[in-house]
């Protein structure tokens, strides 16, 4: 791995090891959604959208001026020119690394996040779409704050840096477990295993009496042994 890639994505990678995948690239997770909560600069005509839940992210240009979206190391990532013109930077390890959900990927040595752009243009529509880890949960496990499975709980919140001209902004967004119905302990169980108690409890109740009778019967006017 060449030594110019960040920190954060290093981290990144790290994280991925660890991660068990849940879904492919290409489709989010049903157990997660992430929300746009908002975007920055405000007003500017720059809009972006969530696609499957936690996947992707969608953004369109119509603020006259160039925008630029930040990789993980705040390294020039995507720019969409004023007249539509999309690019991608293949020197962004970012570009590498969101071609998988959980970036079980080999990062390219000419991926360099300190090095000057190098851009290809990939369309003409002024809308860029891509896979983002940082709008996703990367681990195997649960996440901490989910305690309760069946609950709605917010996982974390999250920004995604961009620029609009000279103008720094960031897209912030909010990841939430959506809940798992039944993932706790089952009614329906729990009623069962108080039904097989109390009917135990009875037959227990059962053979005590009738024991206590037999020795009744053989022993008259004996004590009771019980």
């Amino acid at each position: 791995m060449p030594r110019t890639l960040g920190a954060a994505t290093a981290a990144l990678l790290a994280l991925a090891v660890a991660a068990q995948p849940v879904a492919a690239h290409g489709g989010g997770s049903n157990d997660y959604e992430s929300k746009i909560r908002s975007i920055r600069p405000a007003g500017a005509g720059v809009h972006v959208r969530v696609r499957d839940r936690d996947d992707r992210l969608e953004l369109r240009n119509d603020s006259g001026r160039t925008v630029v979206v930040e990789g993980y190391d705040d390294e020039p990532y995507a720019r969409l020119r004023p007249d539509g013109t999309v690019e991608v930077n293949v020197r962004s390890p970012a570009l590498y690394l969101n071609e998988d959900r959980f970036a079980d990927v080999t990062v390219p040595a000419r991926a360099d996040s300190s090095a000057a752009p190098r851009w290809r243009s990939i369309d003409g529509s002024g809308r860029f779409e891509w896979h983002d880890h940082r709008i996703h949960w990367m681990g195997a496990r649960r996440p901490p704050p989910v305690r309760d499975p069946e609950r709605r709980t917010k996982v974390f919140d999250w920004t995604v840096p961009i620029r609009v001209g000279d103008e720094r902004g960031a897209v912030a967004v909010t990841l939430v477990w959506v809940g798992r119905r039944g993932e706790g302990f089952p009614l329906g169980a729990g009623l069962a295993l108080v039904a097989i108690a109390v009917g135990g409890l009875g037959l227990v109740l059962v053979v005590v009496r009738r024991r206590r009778g037999s020795d009744g019967g053989a022993r008259t006017g004996s004590k009771e042994a019980w």
